[in-house]
C-alpha cells in the first residue's frame, strides 16, 4: 500500500454511526506531506465527523489509521496532540482572560519535559524550559502577525486576529499535521485574503494542513488536493481542477446531495 508509505496521514475504511445515522461509510484518503489538503462537501456530508475522528474527539466504529507510515490510534485529543496532530475549531476556543502570549504558551506545554514537581519547585531546568516556551510563543505570535497583541487579553483581539492566535497556539505543539476547522468562517473578504496568505506561508515552510472550509472558492484556490464527501461517503478526490469538473460533486452542490 504505497499510500501508507508516502502519505503523512493515511486512513482507510473509516466508518462512524450515530444511532441510525451512518455519518461516515468506508472513507479513505491519503494526505501527502507539505500540502494543503481540502475536505469539503455539502452540509451534513460528514466532514466534521471525519475531522473529529481523526483528532480523537470521536472514536471510529471501523477503519485503519497510519501517521507517517505507522499505525495510529486517535483515542483522545491529548494523545493526538502528542502524536503530532493539532487542530482548531469552527467556534473560536481561546482562553479569553489570558493574554495572547499565555494562550500560545499553553499550547507549547504539550512538548514540555519538566514534571509537576520541577514546575512547583521552580528548578533551574524548569525555569530554562519556561523561558524557552515563552521565547517560542513570541516567535509564533510574530509568525502569524499578532505579536503586537502579545500582552493583550485574547478577548480584546479582533475576530480575524483571534483566528490567527488559534493557529499560533496549534503551531506551538509542533504538529506534523495542522488540522483547521473552517478557519475562514465569519471572516470578511479582507480577513479571508490575509488568512490565505498565512496558510500559503505555513505550507511553504513545509507544514502539512488539513482544511475543512465551506468557502469553496478559497479551497479551490488554496488546496493542492481535495476530498469531497456526501452522505458520509467519498464522492470525489483529486486536484481542485479535477474535482470541480466531477459530475457527482456538481450534483451534490446543486442540492441533490446531503443535508446537515
Amino acid at each position: 500500500m504505497s499510500g501508507i508509505d508516502n502519505g503523512l496521514l493515511h486512513i482507510e475504511g473509516v466508518s462512524k454511526q450515530f444511532g441510525g445515522l451512518q455519518a461516515l461509510q468506508d472513507v479513505g484518503m491519503t494526505i501527502p506531506r507539505g500540502v494543503i489538503y481540502g475536505l469539503i462537501g455539502p452540509n451534513g456530508a460528514g466532514k466534521t465527523t471525519l475531522f473529529n475522528v481523526i483528532t480523537g474527539l470521536y472514536q471510529a466504529d471501523a477503519g485503519r489509521f497510519f501517521l507517517e507510515g505507522r499505525p495510529y490510534s486517535p483515542h483522545a485529543p491529548h494523545e493526538v496532540a502528542r502524536a503530532g496532530i493539532a487542530r482548531t475549531f469552527q467556534n473560536i476556543r481561546l482562553f479569553d482572560e489570558m493574554t495572547a502570549l499565555e494562550n500560545v504558551m499553553v499550547g507549547r506545554h504539550v512538548r514540555t519535559r519538566t514534571g509537576v514537581l520541577g514546575a512547583v519547585l521552580r528548578t533551574p531546568g524548569a525555569r530554562r524550559e519556561e523561558a524557552a516556551i515563552r521565547s517560542r510563543a513570541l516567535e509564533l505570535l510574530e509568525y502569524v502577525g499578532v505579536a503586537r497583541y502579545a500582552h493583550a487579553r485574547a478577548r480584546t483581539l479582533s475576530y480575524g486576529d483571534q483566528r490567527r492566535l488559534e493557529i499560533a497556539r496549534a503551531l506551538a505543539t509542533e504538529p506534523r499535521l495542522l488540522a483547521l476547522d473552517e478557519p475562514a468562517a465569519g471572516m470578511n473578504a479582507t480577513e479571508k485574503q490575509n488568512l490565505r496568505g498565512l496558510l500559503d506561508h505555513i505550507r511553504n515552510d513545509g507544514h502539512t494542513i488539513l482544511l475543512i472550509e465551506h468557502d469553496v472558492k478559497l479551497v479551490m484556490g488554496l488546496c493542492n488536493q481535495v476530498t469531497v464527501l456526501d452522505y458520509g461517503k467519498v464522492i470525489a478526490q483529486g486536484t481542485p481542477a479535477v474535482v470541480q469538473k466531477d459530475t457527482a460533486v456538481i450534483e451534490a452542490y446543486l442540492g441533490t446531495g446531503g443535508t446537515t
